[in-house]
């Protein structure tokens, strides 16, 4: 995406080294009332307009300022927020900047955490959006529809509701997801009333007739390494020619074994190739032979073993690609969560649970509706990596496992942080833990026998400002921590700070009030 277009400044106050910490502290304090708030997105304040608009939940009187602000800035950072309701960022959908519009396509800038879809007409809007003369056009209609596309916020039953929308335009992206289809939708596409919808089915059923035609694929291999090599042996019908000289040369067997095209004899061969990784590819197909199968339940290799074992026949293609996701992002995974990601009946998922094997019992426990006995089994499970699985999904996760989870796998810890059951009280044990982000946790417990003071002096800032924060602090020291730069700002986000406290350091530092 574009970056913001540089904007005119006002001259820096000049309110000494306190400034900055202040400004942070007031943006990001839970407690600070609405018209505190919406001093902060004067320009005065706009070095913690992200600070603001991005990194925290906001009032509804808040929300309403951001969306009415004439600062792109301000708005583009509100519709990146990943902790404000998708319905609320949604309300920019028809912004009349591109690049603020573009922003809500591209979504949060998450690494890790839940992705929450957008609302239907949200998507609808976006998608059917045409460009506009009369406003800018840093990003065209057609980069901002990528931009979705790219961005997960499109639910899979929304694409699968696509082809019977009464909009025409809607019908055309359906083509776009063609391999989502079923095959009667696919059908009333292509003899569609609308001649633009028709022309889009043919073409993409074309494109994937095109996969199947091993010839074609063979002319447009190309000879160097790559993902458009490797997509192309994974996905599409395979000539002899092509499997020969792979077999010949001991390349991209993996994909070949991967590859749901490839012909049964050739998969026999690979299932007695050398490698391990192929042969458990071959393990894990779903239309592989059960003597095949049984052959490779007795491999000397482990893992080949294992994916043999822990996936009984009958099998879908779709349970061997969860599968995978399963076996392939363990416990250092930091991996947004899309939610619908793995999608199979709740049955399937509820057997897994049950399963002897640990990655079958992970993929239950990413299933958000697994019941609550099940729930209480994996949640003693002796697999962390089932036990991890369980904490970042299931709403129904023990507290503490959730903390255990934030306290072993510090890459989830900003998705563990958004959830309700992380314990925010009983964490005294914690206060001189090793680790800076779980001492900041401890010291924002409000039910500590006594205020996290030998924490004020902690070599880390972040662990500083929690302490600083912590409404378990008297008055009298609150005041003296916000003179000093090393505690300001978290005694800034201090929830017992009274709002004409706020209003004040916002006078100091010349944050006028919004009219």
């Amino acid at each position: 995406m574009p970056s913001d277009l540089p904007e005119q400044r006002p001259e820096p106050l000049r309110e000494h080294r306190l400034r900055e910490p202040w400004l942070r502290g007031i943006a990001s304090n839970a407690a600070a009332p609405p018209d505190v708030l919406v001093r902060l997105l004067d320009p005065a304040a706009r070095e913690v307009w992200t600070v603001l608009c991005e990194e925290r939940d906001l009032p509804p009187a808040v929300v309403d300022a951001v969306l009415a602000h004439p600062e792109r800035a301000v708005r583009r950072a509100f519709a990146r927020n990943p902790h404000a309701d998708p319905a609320q960022r949604g309300r920019l959908v028809h912004d009349r900047d591109s690049l603020v519009r573009g922003t809500l396509a591209g979504g949060p800038r998450l690494r890790s955490g839940r992705i929450r879809p957008l609302p239907d007409e949200v998507i609808e809007a976006l998608l059917t959006a045409q460009n506009d003369p009369a406003l800018n056009t840093h990003v065209t209609a057609n980069e901002i529809c990528w931009e979705l596309e790219a961005s997960r916020q499109i639910p899979l039953p929304f694409r699968r509701r696509l082809p019977e929308h009464a909009d025409p335009a809607l019908r055309v992206y359906a083509t776009y997801s063609w391999g989502v289809l079923t095959p009667a939708q696919r059908t009333a596409l292509l003899a569609d009333p609308d001649p633009v919808v028709r022309e889009a089915a043919h073409g993409a059923a074309h494109r994937a007739s095109h996969r199947l035609d091993a010839e074609a694929m063979a002319a447009e291999l190309p000879e160097q390494d790559g993902h458009h090599r490797s997509d192309l042996l994974m996905n599409c019908a395979v000539s002899r020619r092509v499997i020969e000289a792979c077999l010949a040369e001991r390349r991209n067997l993996y994909e070949l074994a991967y590859n749901r095209r490839t012909p049964a004899d050739a998969v026999a061969r690979l299932a007695r190739d050398p490698d391990p990784e192929v042969r458990a590819a071959v393990a894990a197909r779903a239309d592989i032979d059960p003597a095949l199968l049984a052959e490779l339940a007795e491999d000397l290799d482990e893992k080949v073993r294992t994916r043999a074992r822990i996936h009984p026949l009958p099998r879908t293609w779709a349970q061997r690609d969860v599968l995978d996701h399963a076996v392939f992002h363990s416990f250092g995974c930091a991996c947004a969560i899309v939610d619908g990601y793995l999608e199979q009946e709740g049955d399937w998922y509820t057997d897994r649970a049950r399963s002897e094997y640990a990655p079958m019992r992970r993929i239950a426990a990413t299933y958000r509706l697994l019941p609550a006995e099940l729930v209480e089994a994996l949640a003693a499970d002796p697999d962390p990596e089932v036990r991890h699985a369980l904490a970042c999904h299931h709403p129904l996760a023990p507290p503490a496992l959730v903390l255990d989870s934030f306290l072993t796998h510090p890459p989830q810890r900003p998705h563990l942080m958004t959830l309700p059951n992380l314990p925010r009280t009983g964490l005294g044990h914690l206060l001189d833990h090793e680790d800076a982000e779980v001492r900041a946790l401890a010291a924002s417990d409000v039910t500590a026998a006594e205020p996290p003071l030998r924490l004020l002096a902690d070599p880390e800032a972040r662990v500083r400002r929690a302490a600083a924060a912590s409404p378990l602090l008297p008055a009298e020291l609150l005041a003296s921590l916000l003179e000093d730069p090393a505690t300001a700002e978290g005694a800034a986000a201090n929830p017992n700070l009274p709002a004409a406290r706020l209003h004040g350091l916002l006078d100091r530092l010349g944050v006028p009030v919004l009219g």
